[in-house]
């Protein structure tokens, strides 16, 4: 077998497949009814795998979406606008004028967030 080539998940070490398991976003609660254990005993004898599986796929996943939001085009645009919005805590803030007549003396324009509106 090429080594470029991972074995099927069920041909695989039992930690190998909590972490492919837990990387798929799986639940431990799903993962030890796949395995057929308790989910407590998952928890306690492969709580490293339950984690790094996890933080291996969110690394991924995070590449991905870096590598299209330095990238060009609208697709690029939308992923780097996800991607500040989420690790950088930029925000689009809408802006509401409202106009009318103050006692039909003059006119007034009040702006308001949408966050003071909530």
């Amino acid at each position: 077998m090429s080594p470029d080539i991972e074995a099927p998940l069920e041909n695989r070490p039992l930690s190998s497949r909590v972490e492919a398991l837990a990387g798929f976003g799986l639940s431990t609660a799903d993962i030890a009814c796949v395995l057929a254990t308790d989910e407590q005993d998952l928890k306690a004898t492969y709580a490293h795998e339950l984690e790094s599986g996890a933080i291996k796929a969110n690394a991924r996943v995070a590449e991905s979406l870096y590598r299209r939001a330095t990238g060009e085009g609208r697709e690029a645009v939308t992923a780097a606008i996800f991607w500040l919005k989420t690790r950088a805590r930029w925000k689009e803030t809408s802006i509401h004028e409202l106009e009318g007549k103050l006692d039909t003396s003059g006119t007034f324009v009040t702006t308001y967030e949408d966050s003071k509106l909530l």
